[in-house]
């Protein structure tokens, strides 16, 4: 046997997977396309820097500030009480992930996943060497899918992994502006406006010296770069210099089955975990790679089948509720600009901003303020009965 475990893919998910497999002294390989940046608006909460130690060095901005603007332009603000938003831009991030998990003992290998096969009871993951050409075979025990929304290790051996919804999400790296009326280095912009999307949203985030611009949609004969052009030219950004572009699918619905009952375990986009409304994905893929090292640590431990499935278990028992309230959101708000501008003005409420917050920065929903849920439920039931007018605060 060449390796114990086999991780497909190094972004976020994969070599988060690698370096804690690495760390507990599995002998693990990570196969990933070196060259690869994925659209990303790169905000990560003060929580992922926590769990997963992302030094200073890695945050190229601090969010102080989120701003939501509504179809006609209405614009809410919303502080970010006791700590900041990091951004990052995962041209560099997933580099220090990738050079962190083979720093631990990761071996990392550059080349396409091809296949899995199996012979004589042997397993191997098959992947074309990027400097060779050539097939190369490696034995193991357990492979972990880590390979994106399209995920090919997915299709080929998890039922339904052919078939995950997504949004294509595309963005341009631009040079970032001075600060003015229309640009904040320290705001993130979230555009609610069918024009910009029919379905999701478009953003502006600051990156330091370069920021994103983008949006995304699942709306078949939406032209994205049109739609980030006009994006650009609302936001006062259409002269700055326009650095890289990018276009990927974004997962919009966690699969119901993350193993075969065989040998692989699915983590990060290619399980699904990103949470919807806000199409977050790096502190989820991260704790995604996290729970599919734990899974397959206990299978190489005890050799049963059931311990497989504690990946997508771990993970549903902390984030299931999040995500189904977040799903919720996006299904009652996204549907029209008349739903969009209801959405920005319950955003004015305090309650739900600080609330809102809370969990984002913390990864749960705070049910400390029993008197506080009641009362943004009474006003999410009159904005979506239409008892009360979108441009009232």
């Amino acid at each position: 046997m060449d390796y114990e475990v086999i991780v497909v893919g190094g972004g976020p998910s994969g070599a988060t997977a690698a370096e804690d497999l690495a760390r507990s002294g599995v002998s693990v390989a990570m196969i990933d396309r070196a060259g690869r940046i994925k659209p990303c608006g790169g905000a990560i909460p003060p929580r992922a820097i926590k769990d997963f130690l992302i030094p200073d060095e890695q945050i190229v901005a601090k969010i102080q500030t989120a701003r939501m603007i509504s179809p006609t332009g209405r614009q809410v603000d919303i502080p970010i009480e006791n700590g900041f938003v990091g951004m990052v831009d995962r041209e560099h991030f997933d580099k220090f992930l990738r050079n962190r998990a083979h720093e631990a003992g990761a071996t990392r290998l550059t080349g396409t996943y091809l296949r899995i096969d199996r012979e004589r009871g042997k397993r191997s993951v098959v992947y074309r060497d990027k400097a060779t050409g050539e097939e190369v075979s490696l034995s193991c025990r357990v492979v972990i899918g880590a390979d994106g929304a399209r995920s090919n290790v997915a299709r080929d051996e998890i039922p339904g992994g052919d078939r995950i919804p997504y949004v294509i999400a595309y963005h341009e790296i631009i040079e970032a502006p001075e600060n003015g009326a229309l640009y904040d280095s320290k705001r993130c912009d979230v555009i609610y406006d069918g024009a910009i999307s029919p379905d999701f949203y478009g953003w502006v985030f600051p990156h330091g010296t370069s920021a994103s611009v983008g949006m995304g949609s699942m709306v078949k004969g939406v032209d994205l770069k049109e739609a980030t052009a006009a994006l650009r030219m609302a936001s006062g950004l259409t002269e700055c210099k326009t650095i890289r572009k990018e276009g990927a699918p974004i997962p919009l619905k966690p699969l119901d089955r993350w193993d075969n009952s065989r040998d692989v375990i699915l983590a990060g986009d290619a399980a699904g975990v990103v949470a919807p409304s806000s199409g977050e994905g790096i502190y989820y893929a991260m704790m995604g790679g996290r729970v599919a090292a734990t899974a397959a640590a206990a299978f190489l431990k005890t050799g049963m089948i059931k311990d497989l499935q504690l990946a997508r278990r771990l993970f549903m028992r902390e984030h299931k509720q999040v995500f189904r309230v977040l799903g919720a959101m996006q299904d009652a708000y996204y549907k029209s600009d008349e739903r969009r501008e209801r959405f920005v003005s319950l955003c004015h409420d305090v309650d739900v901003q600080k609330l809102t917050f809370e969990a984002y920065m913390n990864k749960k929903l705070v049910k400390a303020r029993p008197l506080a849920h009641l009362k943004i439920g009474v006003k999410n039931l009159a904005h979506l009965s239409g008892l009360v007018s979108p441009l009232r605060t």
